[in-house]
This record gives C-alpha cells, sequence and structure tokens, in this order.
C-alpha cells in the first residue's frame, strides 16, 4: 500500500510524458523519489509547485474521490496492469481506470483520426471495428467527436468491447456531448486516464495521452487525418514503439485524407483497404 499511495501523490503532480520525471522514477525508484521530493531535494523554485503538491498531498482523501467514481487506480505490478505500456521511453507512473480492467493487455487496435470527417470516414472507422471486433480484438481511442466516436460505436454496435483513452479526469470525460457514449463503453470495455479526477482536458494532455492509445494497441491504424493531425502523432507513437502502423486512403484532393497520404507517402504506414488486408499485415510483423 506504500507504494501505491507513493505512485498516486507523484501521479497527482506530475504531468503524463515528463521525462526528468521519467528518467528519475526508472534510476532511483518511486521511493526514492518521493522521498527526495518530500525533503526538498530537488530544486525548490524550478519544481515549487510540484513539491507543494506532493508535500500536501493527502493520500486516503485522493483514494477514496477516485473509488467514489466506480474507478481503480492502478498501479506496475498489479495483475491488470497493462505491460505494453511499460515500452514508452516515459511509461506512466500509474492509470485510473473506470470499467473492466480486465481487458487492458487484450489483443486491441487503436483507431484514430479527424474529428471532423466525411461521412466515408466515420463509415470505414466503424466498420474496421467491427471486423476487428468480430475476430476477438478490443477497439483503442481517444473518446472525441469524429473518428474516434465512430470506432468506438462501431465496436458497441458488433457486440464488442472498446477502450476510451482520455486526456481529462475520469469524472469530466470530455467531451461531454460524449457522457452517454462513455457509459455505453464503460458497461464491457474501460475508460483511461492518466490525470486525476477533476484535472481538464488542456491541449498538451491530448499530445501526451496519444502516446498511451499507441502503446495500450498492438497496432495502429489512422483513418481520416488532415495534414497537420494529432492522429500522425499517434501514429508516430505506435512506430517509435515498434508497433504495426497502417492508414487508409482516400480520395486525392480530400484535405482529411491528407495526413493518411503523408503517412504512406513517407512508408510510415502501410496502406489498407481492407479488415483482411490489416489482420494479414498485423499477422506478418
Amino acid at each position: 500500500m506504500k507504494e501505491r499511495a507513493q505512485r498516486l501523490a507523484l501521479f497527482s503532480a506530475i504531468e503524463g510524458g515528463a521525462t526528468f520525471w521519467s528518467r528519475e522514477i526508472t534510476e532511483r525508484g518511486v521511493q526514492s523519489v518521493f522521498d527526495r521530493i518530500k525533503g526538498n531535494v530537488y530544486d525548490s523554485v524550478k519544481h515549487a509547485a510540484l513539491v507543494e503538491k506532493v508535500q500536501s498531498f493527502d493520500s486516503p482523501t485522493a483514494f477514496q474521490s477516485i473509488e467514489k467514481l466506480g474507478a481503480h487506480f492502478i498501479i506496475p505490478g498489479d495483475a491488470q496492469w497493462p505491460l505494453r505500456v511499460d515500452e514508452l521511453e516515459c511509461p506512466p507512473i500509474g492509470l485510473i481506470v473506470k470499467g473492466n480492467i480486465e481487458i487492458l493487455s487484450n489483443p486491441s487496435l487503436a483507431i484514430v483520426g479527424t474529428r471532423n470527417p466525411t461521412p466515408y470516414g466515420v463509415r470505414i472507422a466503424g466498420d474496421f471495428a467491427a471486423g476487428f471486433v468480430d475476430r476477438e480484438w478490443d477497439i483503442v481511442s481517444g473518446g472525441a467527436y469524429g473518428v474516434d466516436t465512430a470506432a468506438h460505436r462501431g465496436a458497441l454496435v458488433a457486440e464488442g468491447r472498446t477502450i476510451a483513452v482520455i486526456a481529462s479526469g475520469i469524472d469530466l470525460q470530455y467531451p461531454s456531448g460524449n457522457s452517454r457514449l462513455f457509459e455505453e463503453i464503460c458497461e464491457n470495455g474501460a475508460i483511461v486516464t492518466e490525470v486525476m479526477p477533476g484535472v481538464p482536458a488542456l491541449p498538451h494532455r491530448f499530445l501526451t495521452r496519444n502516446r498511451l492509445i499507441a502503446a495500450l494497441s498492438q497496432a495502429t491504424l489512422v483513418v481520416e487525418a488532415a495534414f497537420r493531425s494529432g492522429s500522425l502523432r499517434t501514429a508516430r507513437d505506435a512506430a517509435e514503439l515498434m508497433r504495426p502502423v497502417m492508414a487508409i486512403p482516400g480520395p486525392i484532393n480530400s484535405p482529411s485524407s491528407e495526413g493518411c497520404h503523408r503517412l504512406i507517402g513517407e512508408r510510415a504506414a502501410e496502406l489498407v483497404t481492407s479488415v483482411p488486408d490489416a489482420i494479414e499485415l498485423i499477422s506478418a510483423l
């Protein structure tokens, strides 16, 4: 319990993907970093806010706030911990999960893309999600509008499981317009976050959560994405983990497909046009 409480204290104060703190925890261990922060060993000016958070942290109250939301705080070493995320350069200190915490290590495909898809993109995302669910894979996405929503819904319609990795606290479930979707996801799937309850979804948190989408999945599929898109970051995170990256081609004059064509053109993603294509590609790697 001691390590769990120390990890939650660090989790509450350190932003996901923080290179310095990730390296410190890897090299020194959780207890040492916790003790060093409590003992004011680190730069008291540079890290003032973080040190104050850790020193004033009330772990019983924090654990209660998570439990009241029907969620769990899991850490490395737990039976439910998804070992795939440990391959990240900056692995999470812990994860807050609501729903079925047993599925985080299942075979899974990340489906990502634009928040403003064409009808074509919506259909393709749903079809690929359903196709992979039929083959007993789970679907991972970010819970956002657009391609994310289509992927989650495609999995649910096919009576499968899906995981939403969100950038806000488990109680906020941004965007709020997807609140009903999040409830449906939790029935058999899960919502995962790397921040405490009450923490808002700020822009930089979407980028850091994208690495979790890639890491939780055995492969990533980009359906539609603009030339500059957060989905491309997820694809590159997956590539860095040596996981298969695939992209769906679109009309050559469609701005919504420019990012996919860019990935394919740079050979950063394999072109796929059907679920059997994608399955065959993943199986071959």
